[in-house]
């Protein structure tokens, strides 16, 4: 059994405990310990005395010290945190290992980015009577940050709001996906193993109530989410003057001109859509083809799509493993069936079979229809005909989501209008909207979220700025 980490000791004693089971098969991963309401205060506690006492004072180049001692043993345990987060989440071993080396990278970008958080100064004598004055910007630290991550990046995302912090000096209290606990535990492990301070880092093993008390704490400056809207909608409601980046997802349409290279678009939205089954929040799941390629399309896309191995996520074979839970499974079942009946046609897949939903492509799809209205979280995707660039445009902005986009089309003018025209906070130029480096601006807008992530975005949200002023004696005369 493992449990919470709390100033670098684990709790394995608790009156509550879960059991992570592998979505795959069923088994057994491992028992969690829950925490109770005495260490969740803790927690929260100890982060804020550990800020005070050690980090905000902790020189940038031992931060960065320990970013990169991190992703140096992170290097040297690729393969097990690679088949934790198979077992844990059911994400086929090859993806596994993919989430593991991004998440070094993103640890080296912090490390660098420790040593890169500077300030400025402020010509003070551009203003009326600010002769013989001095203007210092600073940035610093915010305190207590809390992450708060999903299931589908257990290792990657959490990292994508870790280490950032730690980078600008803050601590934090880390609440991961009750559904993947077990990489987060060995994550916190790995921080301390390379030298951060005890309290730096705490970890809260339990359910989204720890999470809504992170929200409301007084000593915590921050919250970091990633999750559902529902959820992040009701964190912006009750964290009050509390910095919040909220990472809501998307229903990411993806736009195939007529002039686009046919093969290499349904290479990429074969993976674009697909890869671990669909829950990745900038899923490809809208495609829209203009109508002089679209059955060209549509039978290139089904054929390469029908093409792709389902099984065991642990087999280096398999394309397609489990969704995170039957229920899930059931719903996104459901949300097909539901499309079917009001008029929606099955061009590929759409069985289910316990947890593992074939990868499914939908045809003559309407608007209001949730496969495409709201988030899918699964593997699903629509492929939708269109006339002109007025109208994909329009089709493309008809939602209240706006994270990220793929247009493909060999006119770059035509390119760089549309990606204007698209209300996202990306947009991907002969690229999939799936497609995600770690050291760009990533956020959306509309109800797809607040602020952004991306090594160097997060580290600058995770300070506060402040200024300092000098009047400076006056200069002696001859």
């Amino acid at each position: 059994m493992i449990g919470s980490i709390i100033n670098g000791k684990q709790i394995n004693t608790s009156n509550d405990t879960m059991e992570v089971t592998n979505p795959y098969n069923g088994e057994k991963v491992e028992d969690i310990a829950l925490a109770s309401d005495d260490v969740f205060e803790r927690a929260v506690t100890t982060a804020f005395e550990t800020f005070h006492d050690t980090m905000q004072d902790m020189p940038a180049h031992e931060r960065s010290d320990i970013l990169r001692q991190t992703a140096d043993l992170m290097e040297e345990r690729v393969e097990d945190f690679a088949q934790t987060i198979v077992k844990e989440a059911g994400k086929p071993i090859f993806f596994s290992l993919g989430e593991v080396k991004r998440a070094i990278q993103v640890l080296r970008f912090a490390s660098e980015e420790a040593k890169h958080i500077s300030g400025e100064v402020v010509p003070m004598d551009a203003a009326i009577d600010g002769d013989g004055r001095l203007g210092l910007v600073k940035h610093i630290p915010l305190g207590v940050v809390a992450a708060i991550t999903p299931f589908n990046f257990p290792l990657n995302l959490s990292l994508h709001k870790i280490a950032p912090a730690i980078a600008a000096g803050n601590t934090v209290v880390f609440k991961p996906a009750e559904k993947t606990p077990v990489s987060a535990h060995k994550l916190a492990k790995l921080f301390h193993e390379a030298g951060l301070p005890d309290g730096a880092l705490n970890l809260l093993m339990g359910t989204g109530e720890i999470g809504e008390k992170l929200v409301t704490h007084d000593h915590v400056h921050k919250i970091s989410f990633t999750g559902s809207l529902p959820v992040g909608r009701s964190i912006k409601e009750s964290a009050g003057f509390k910095k919040v980046t909220l990472e809501l997802g998307s229903n990411s349409p993806n736009i195939i001109f007529d002039d686009a290279n046919l093969d290499e678009a349904v290479k990429l939205l074969v993976k674009g859509a697909f890869s671990f089954s669909g829950q990745v929040c900038i899923s490809a799941q809208r495609i829209y083809v203009q109508k002089g390629i679209y059955d060209d399309f549509l039978k290139a896309y089904i054929k390469a799509t029908e093409e792709l191995s389902i099984g065991d996520p642990a087999s280096e074979e398999t394309d397609i493993g489990p969704m995170i839970s039957e229920e899930e499974a059931k719903r996104a079942k459901q949300w097909i069936d539901d499309a079917v009946e009001n008029g929606a046609k099955v061009a590929a897949g759409g069985e289910r079979d316990g947890t593992v939903l074939q990868p499914t492509i939908m045809t003559n799809v309407e608007s209001h229809m949730k496969i495409i209205a709201e988030e899918v979280f699964a593997p699903i995707v629509s492929v939708i005909p269109f006339d002109t660039e007025d109208d994909v445009i329009h089709y493309s902005n008809d939602s209240i989501y706006g994270l990220q986009a793929g247009v493909f089309t060999k006119d770059v003018d035509r390119a760089f209008r549309v990606a204007d025209a698209l209300e996202m906070g990306g947009v991907w130029i002969n690229e999939i909207s799936t497609y995600r480096q770690d050291n760009h601006p990533y956020g959306g807008v509309k109800q797809s979220g607040v602020g952004r992530e991306g090594v160097k975005y997060a580290v600058d949200d995770m300070t506060e700025t402040k200024f300092i002023g000098l009047k400076l004696k006056e200069q002696r005369s001859e």
